[in-house]
């Protein structure tokens, strides 16, 4: 299974694993599947830390590498046909980040870790 890992699980999975549900904890851990971490999640906590509300001990590319180097997860990047996907959902969600996960998951055939249950009234599988 392709995994699209959302920013909360992303942060979660390393420092505070309980709050990740149990399926999804499994998921990520099971070398049987593949992780992607968008670059929109990546783009989404650059937002976060640089208003404050997000800290992180490293600088945030240090930070994304090692975690991304730690799950054996891959950059997922943002294509055009993504981005363009964008304008054909429906509005369940205002966030553009985590619109733009829905559209990389619909277009790469992916399940979203994620207990956004916004997310979830997507035409997409989740995984929490």
């Amino acid at each position: 299974m392709n995994l699209l890992v959302d920013s909360h699980a992303f942060l979660w999975s390393d420092s505070e694993p309980g709050k990740v549900g149990v399926r999804a904890r499994e998921a990520i851990a099971s070398t049987a599947n593949r992780r992607y971490f968008s670059l929109a999640s990546v783009w989404e906590l650059a937002v976060k830390a640089g208003t404050g509300k997000l800290e992180l001990d490293d600088d945030l590319e240090s930070f994304v590498r090692d975690e991304l180097r730690r799950w054996r997860m891959e950059l997922l990047p943002i294509e055009l046909r993504h981005a363009a996907r964008v304008r054909n959902l429906p509005h369940h969600h205002k966030d553009p980040f985590d619109r733009l996960l829905v559209a990389q998951a619909q277009a790469e055939s992916m399940v979203i870790v994620t207990n956004d249950r916004m997310i979830a009234r997507y035409d997409v599988q989740v995984v929490w």
